[in-house]
């Protein structure tokens, strides 16, 4: 904890120092885009996409410049999106859809309050599959209740790290986590490797950057998990449909309610209400741009976006979840 605690400090203190002061933005129209994770996994690849359109449709045709500032599984972006960030419209971000969860649970090192936050919106919603190298032993769920699988992940606020972990503990489930990947990029590679034998991640990560993985049954996907079963996965079993019990529904449910919270874009708290309103209007614009739409459909990202109201309401409706359910899974995913 104290080690996390200190990565966080020194990072937005970095990042702080880094960053133009606010005059110099509104002097040079520039605009921000911080990535709250390292360059070459799917919350880079999207923020850098968002990043390259959403300029147009701004007053003025800003540049907008994407900045990663990884750590502690995007905790590191969103901290400094609440307390640091000037709130003038020049700033804005890609974080974890895991990370918003991060403050409900009492996750150290997430200093923001998501109810405060000006959500911009979602690219898309999500499926988390659970895949193996198709050379591992575990083949399915039901392997998976009795036999160990070594998977890779990407850092606290993830779901990399937070659903394997708290599967474990609800149903009984084997995964062993080897830490310290910097991206599921990397978790790819050391899948190639043999070094681990597989990831918890999302499915257009997966089908973005390894294509021909699912199609040529190099991986199997044990189960997948999602605010409701994805339709173009109908041979996977919903991890919802494991639980035993009511209860474990429900626990299950809130796990993986964040799904719907998808690839979330954010700015600061506070913002005044007419820069607020520039920066969802220009979200919104970019995801009927037909630029927009035909780069990310080349990048093999699947579009179903929702809009900076749809976040806010749905991240309220999180944060309702009754206090056992909470403190229960926030326990298992710290």
């Amino acid at each position: 904890m104290r080690h996390i605690k200190k990565i966080l400090l020194v990072a937005l203190v970095a990042a702080a120092a880094a960053c133009p002061a606010r005059a110099q933005l509104s002097n040079t129209k520039a605009t921000t885009m911080v990535i709250g994770f390292g360059p070459g996994g799917g919350y880079d690849l999207w923020g850098r996409t968002v990043a390259r359109f959403i300029g147009k449709h701004m007053p003025g045709a800003p540049n907008v410049v994407a900045q990663n500032m990884p750590g502690a599984g995007s905790y590191v972006a969103a901290s400094y999106m609440y307390n640091i960030a000037p709130k003038d419209g020049t700033f804005m971000a890609i974080i974890a859809r895991d990370a918003t969860l991060g403050p409900l649970t009492g996750a150290d090192g997430a200093r923001f309050d998501p109810n405060k936050m000006t959500w911009l919106g979602t690219p898309t919603t999500e499926t988390n599959v659970c895949i193996a190298n198709a050379t591992a032993k575990v083949k399915s769920f039901d392997d998976l209740l009795k036999t160990e699988l070594i998977i890779g992940d990407t850092g606290p606020g993830t779901g990399t790290r937070s659903y394997p972990n708290a599967l474990n503990a609800l149903l009984g489930t084997k995964f062993k986590l080897v830490s310290g990947f910097p991206s599921s990029s990397d978790v790819f590679l050391a899948m190639e490797r043999g070094e681990v034998d597989g990831i918890c991640e999302s499915l257009d990560s997966v089908t973005g950057k390894r294509p021909d993985w699912l199609s040529s049954r190099k991986v199997n996907i044990l189960f997948q998990g999602g605010a409701e079963p994805n339709p173009d996965l109908k041979d996977a079993p919903s991890i919802i449909d494991q639980a035993k019990t009511d209860q474990q529904r429900a626990e299950i449910k809130f796990l993986y309610e964040g799904q719907g919270i998808g690839r979330p874009f954010v700015a600061p708290p506070n913002l005044p209400a007419d820069k607020a309103r520039m920066l969802r209007e220009a979200f919104d614009a970019t995801m009927k741009d037909p630029e927009f739409i035909a780069e990310a459909t080349r990048l093999k990202l699947s579009l179903d976006p929702r809009d900076g109201a749809y976040l806010t309401r749905l991240i309220a409706d999180i944060y309702a979840t009754p206090k056992p359910i909470i403190e229960k899974i926030g326990k298992l995913i710290q």
